[in-house]
């Protein structure tokens, strides 16, 4: 009697559910049925045993129990009175930090185009409390030296100038002089930035742009391993060592309503970082920006979008990274209510002092589905990060159409699961609203607000690469 209460034997309580298993298929052939392939073309199994069970890199440095992440929100009304009443509101109500998304046309942003400007919009802000990250695009080291001046009193400011010309590139398809002579700019900014700013990060490696337009989980981070390269190579070449030039970059992860997948995507993020480090000599920990996918929201019963953003948050705080930015349910319709920006600090609050996502360090660790996901991801992305180097870099990879065709392919393979319904979008294609009521948003007039900016043109010819277009999935079915 002993035996029937002590530890089942695993190989015959494996063999009794397989059992079950084909008595439930009814002849129906196992893999097809229960195992199923990513974008990423990894095979996700419906069991996982010990037998997969893998070592993966962790981060099991102690979390905050009050503040386990940075919870970021991101700004980008055109003008800046409102801006800054935002940006006060969301500080005052649970925010850590602010993402800053500046154009002086205030068409993609705050209506900003000079150290003026932005003072405005930072009025009352305590930037070595409150830490402020930038989303300026071409103009990235101009509006770093902006907020440095306006920082100058506080070197130990928690400052993000996230300068990121690779990616404004990839979403615009040419830049206003050769994309080298941006990289090398930029640098240039960051390591006279570096004297003072202690502990400020100066770039952001990010495959943002790719997943945006389509791409799969590890084509983004591929993109983002070796846009992290370019950066680390610029700013060594501007004077900095090794580990300072490292030390200043921060990663950028996109995260949709895949929560599992999400988790192992941050986790993912840790072990190219640590391969790439390792590689050059250094042993830093990973700075992780997780930013909120804009491509899975949908216009129709955008209340849906809630869950979706939920899970991001989940993916994010779970996979342990530094900093979550959500964005609003209404994003795919216009700029968000003061209700609309409540509702994505709320989500991050709720997940933070309600569910207490941020006790554990790296919870993930140890279950065998996930870890085997994180390995699968981590490897695959290395292999297309080899492939970029292999063709001259990221530089060379986006002009040659190397990863845009990628790209292509696999949006084209998305579109077409979303399109027989074999993957679903809630409140679009599965459960429609006969009675959505579209949210209100806010309908400012760009125009209204812009202002004459620096002209972020370099001597020299444009480069060009494809364009990385961002898009919807839930477009294609709502007639938009």
């Amino acid at each position: 009697m002993a035996d029937d209460f002590g530890p089942p034997d695993e190989a015959l309580a494996q063999a009794k559910w397989l059992k079950l298993v084909e008595k439930t298929l009814k002849g129906a052939d196992f893999d097809e049925t229960l195992t199923r392939a990513t974008p990423d073309g990894v095979a996700i199994r419906p069991l996982y045993t010990a037998e997969d069970a893998v070592t993966v890199a962790r981060d099991l440095r102690a979390r905050d129990v009050d503040r386990p992440w940075d919870l970021r929100t991101r700004v980008a009304h055109p003008d800046a009175k409102h801006a800054n009443a935002e940006i006060l509101k969301d500080l005052e109500n649970g925010a850590a930090s602010v993402l800053l998304a500046l154009d002086p046309s205030g068409q993609a942003g705050v209506a900003v185009g000079s150290r003026e400007d932005l003072a405005r919009v930072l009025d009352g802000v305590l930037l070595d409390l409150a830490p402020v990250a930038l989303d300026a695009g071409f103009l990235g080291p101009k509006a770093a030296d902006w907020l440095a001046s306006l920082a100058k009193a506080a070197p130990n400011a928690p400052l993000s100038f996230h300068m990121d010309p690779l990616t404004a590139w990839m979403q615009a398809g040419v830049s206003p002089g050769p994309i080298e002579s941006h990289l090398f700019s930029a640098a240039t900014v960051g390591a006279r930035l570096a004297e003072t700013y202690a502990v400020a990060s100066l770039f952001l490696a990010s495959g943002r742009a790719v997943h945006e337009a389509g791409g799969s989980n590890t084509e983004e981070l591929a993109v983002m391993a070796a846009s992290a390269v370019a950066y680390a190579k610029a700013l060594v070449r501007s004077g900095l060592s090794m580990e300072d030039a490292w030390s200043r970059i921060a990663l950028g992860v996109s995260l949709d309503g895949e929560y599992f997948t999400g988790v192992a995507k941050v986790r993912a993020v840790r072990s190219l970082w640590a391969q790439l480090t390792r590689a050059c000599g250094v042993d830093l920990p990973a700075r992780i920006e997780a930013r909120s996918s804009r491509r899975m929201l949908a216009r129709a019963d955008a209340w849906t979008n809630l869950l979706r953003l939920t899970a991001a948050g989940f993916a994010g705080a779970v996979g342990g990274a530094d900093t979550v930015v959500l964005g609003n349910f209404t994003d795919a319709i216009g700029l968000p209510t003061a209700f609309a920006r409540r509702q994505a600090r709320n989500t991050q609050l709720v997940l933070m002092e309600e569910s207490h996502l941020g006790r554990v360090a790296d919870p993930a660790g140890g279950a065998w589905y996930l870890d085997t996901l994180t390995d699968q991801l981590a490897r695959a992305a290395w292999g297309g990060f080899q492939a970029i180097e292999a063709d001259g870099g990221i530089v060379k990879a986006l002009e040659s159409g190397l990863i845009a065709d990628m790209v292509a392919e696999t949006r084209e393979g998305q579109e077409a699961a979303f399109a027989d319904k074999s993957r679903k979008i809630l409140g679009v294609t599965a459960f429609p609203n006969a009675d959505d009521k579209t949210p209100d948003v806010e309908t400012p007039d760009p125009a209204a607000f812009a202002v004459d900016g620096p002209d972020p043109r370099l001597p020299g010819p444009d480069s060009r690469c494809p364009a990385l277009t961002p898009i919807r999935f839930a477009a294609a079915f709502e007639g938009a």
